[in-house]
């Protein structure tokens, strides 16, 4: 067989192996990661992860007693754990019910005490009588902890709810198997394989035409927010567009900033952005459309009741999203809803419904999202845990017997450091939901060294990138003369920080590069590319041909005809 047949022959065989290959990779350099959660209550526990990890066989404890300190402290029920190591990453899952006569729901805290910290959170459910709920999470250590005890919380924890628990595992994996993970979906979720077929102008076979690929457009958008600064800067906007195909306003569109005072709208700062947004070819997320926090709402707003607010809250929406229809790929119609309540307080327990309803109606194309924090950051914020999110999502499609069709999942993704064990658990939680998820805001926290945030930052973007239920990624990186909210890219210079290396680092590596080869004796020739939009030219025996082609998710291989 000749060399490019040989070629051909593996690239075509690449795809349908590549689940199989990593599979048994996995079973012999660590465990594969399972992505399986629950989020429904059950009648009896599933069976454990992992079939129980290092807790196989093991019970908890009734009377786990914390022998780190001198005067102890009883845990009920508890897990002690022995010898855990630095930097591994543990994943842990178990399934609770609260105990008859103990508050009908409670929200679970797992939390862990080791030999050197206490981690206040790593897991939480929200737990009911009768019946069982899944916890998911995880922990990694900065150093290694001979004894440790894994034990639970509840909000309400007056001493009286009694926990019952089953099926607990808890599986480490070190940070090369982590990685291998991220690889494995990475490469199952946003990559497809391709086969593209030459035939001369009798259907003959061309071996060893020259074919060309390159990649023009993503499928995954990965993007940055901006402001008003951009505007008239050639070097911002420079900088910007060889980037980034996405983006977001960071203020622009809020209610105060477009109308500070009752009737007089002010879209030009708006408008301008968007023009810039529309000559760049750049989609656009319109956040948001009301925010929830009294702090952000306009003064005059904040005074109107009743009728006038209801009346007010109308012209808003209807004025936005008429001046913006079809502009704006998503719109934040309620922002962190899940910690404030402005609206719904003065309008009554519908009024996020009827936004919801209002906006659809306004654009009916538009992907309209809740977005929130400490979603995926944390669970130690008891009004923003996954269960809370996906409880508020499934009381907004249930409302009054018909609902409201949801349509996406925003995170806003505020990190000081990533738990990445909690973050997969609960976009796995997340993903129950079968809706697009989009991170929507992500940063580093300021209190982080240039370096750590770039550290973090990438952690971030591997678990977003590789979870198969993400759909896209903006970084809340708007560049002012004074810095960024929490994170800047680059310095008022345009040379990047050590997060913009990160950045371009990883749309380099998302990225197909430029393929060239020959077809095979078959005048094929294969291969396996990010998803997205692709030219290909092909050259044979003197002749051109130009065509392009698109990449979406499917497990099979893409076909690709070409005649010369």
């Amino acid at each position: 067989m000749k060399h490019s047949s040989i070629i051909g022959f593996i690239f075509c065989a690449i795809y349908s192996l590549l689940a199989a290959f990593i599979l048994v990779s996995s079973s012999n350099d660590g465990p594969f990661y399972d992505s399986i959660a629950y989020t429904e209550c059950r009648a009896e526990p599933e069976k454990p992860l992992y079939n129980g990890g290092m807790l196989k066989g093991e019970e908890a404890s009734g009377s786990g007693r914390d022998t780190l300190r001198s005067v102890g402290a009883s845990y009920t029920p508890a897990y002690i754990l022995h010898n855990l190591t630095q930097n591994t990453i543990y994943c842990f899952s178990i399934w609770v019910k609260i105990e008859a006569g103990s508050a009908s729901t409670a929200r679970v805290r797992a939390k862990l005490r080791s030999d050197n910290a206490t981690l206040n959170c790593v897991g939480s459910v929200s737990a009911k009588q009768g019946c069982w709920s899944f916890l998911k999470g995880g922990f990694l250590l900065d150093s290694p902890s001979q004894l440790s005890i894994l034990f639970f919380e509840t909000t309400n924890d007056d001493g009286k709810t009694q926990l019952e628990v089953a099926s607990a595992s808890l599986q480490p994996f070190t940070q090369d198997q982590w990685k291998n993970n991220q690889d494995y979906f990475i490469n199952t979720a946003r990559k497809r394989a391709v086969t593209i077929h030459v035939a001369g102008e009798n259907g003959e076979s061309a071996e060893g035409a020259v074919v060309n690929v390159e990649q023009i457009a993503k499928d995954f958008p990965i993007g940055s927010a901006i402001s008003k600064t951009i505007l008239g800067n050639i070097p911002y906007q420079e900088w910007f567009v060889k980037r980034f195909d996405a983006t977001v306003f960071e203020n622009e569109l809020k209610w105060y900033a477009t109308e500070p005072h009752q009737g007089k709208l002010n879209y030009t700062f708006a408008d301008q952005m968007m023009s810039f947004v529309r000559a760049n070819r750049i989609i656009a997320r319109g956040h948001n459309i009301f925010w929830e926090d009294p702090k952000y709402t306009p003064d005059w707003v904040r005074n109107l009741t009743g009728e006038d607010l209801r009346s007010a809250v109308n012209q808003r929406i209807t004025s936005l999203m008429t001046r913006y229809r079809g502009e704006f790929v998503h719109w934040d119609v309620s922002n962190e809803m899940l910690h404030f309540d402005f609206y719904e307080s003065r309008l009554g327990k519908n009024a996020s419904y009827e936004l919801f309803a209002a906006a659809r109606e306004l654009d009916s194309l538009a992907t309209l999202f809740l977005n929130d924090f400490n979603v995926v950051e944390t669970c130690s914020d008891e009004r923003s845990t996954v269960d809370e999110y996906i409880a508020r999502v499934r009381e907004l499609e249930r409302y009054d017997g018909g609902g409201m069709r949801m349509d996406g999942v925003g995170l806003e993704g505020h990190f000081t450091r990533p738990n990445v064990a909690l973050m997969r658990a609960n976009l796995d939680k997340l993903a129950t939901l079968e809706l697009p998820v989009w991170l929507t805001e992500i940063d580093i926290s300021s209190t982080l060294d240039h370096r750590t945030q770039a550290l973090y930052l990438e952690q971030v973007l591997r678990e977003g990138f590789s979870h198969p239920s993400v759909n896209g990624i903006i970084l809340w990186t708007a560049l002012h003369p004074n810095g960024c909210y929490q994170m800047c890219l680059t310095d008022d210079k345009f040379i990047n920080l050590p997060a913009g290396d990160v950045v371009d680092k990883k749309l380099l590596e998302w990225t197909t590069g430029e393929v060239k080869a020959k077809t095979d004796d078959h005048g094929t020739f294969s291969f396996l590319g990010f998803l997205g939009e692709y030219r290909v030219s092909i050259i044979y025996e003197g002749k051109t041909v130009n065509s392009s082609f698109s990449l979406s998710r499917d497990p099979e291989t893409k076909h690709v005809r070409l005649r010369i």
